[in-house]
């Protein structure tokens, strides 16, 4: 057995050798990693007679905020189709206060339910350990 054992040894390690033979991986042509190219030097710009921008000034190449989202969103401005118009001229506009009314506690809602009221009455507690008992 001793003898068999030694000759699965040498068989299975000459086999591994002979995989590591010159079949072009090690040979291949490779890049130069040495061969680093020096970077041009940094050059000044030329002047061209550029006013400083005046302090409290909108800056010229920038628009206002809802531009710059439609700019990113939609790729600018685009003309609404008739049914998109129609929509937006029922639905109406909301009143510009709306933002300071919905927390006001004298705002009526909608009754959302038992469930909901209870959610929104719980308790403040202390983070991970707070609870709202939800009768069922």
């Amino acid at each position: 057995m001793r003898i068999s054992t030694k000759l699965i040894l040498i068989a299975g390690g000459s086999a591994l050798l002979a995989a590591c033979g010159g079949n072009g991986i090690l040979s291949r042509e490779r890049p130069d990693e040495m061969a680093v190219q020096r970077q041009a030097p940094l050059v000044v710009p030329p002047d061209f007679n550029l006013n400083p921008p005046t302090p409290g000034a909108p800056r010229p190449a920038e628009g206002t905020a809802s531009e710059q989202a439609l700019e990113a969103l939609f790729g600018g401005p685009a003309p609404r189709s008739s049914v998109e118009t129609s929509a937006l001229d029922r639905a109406g506009t909301a009143s510009p206060g709306i933002r300071s009314s919905v927390g006001d506690p004298a705002t009526n809602t909608v009754a959302k339910g038992r469930v909901t009221r209870d959610i929104i009455a719980a308790p403040e507690g202390d983070g991970q350990f707070a609870s709202a008992v939800i009768p069922g």
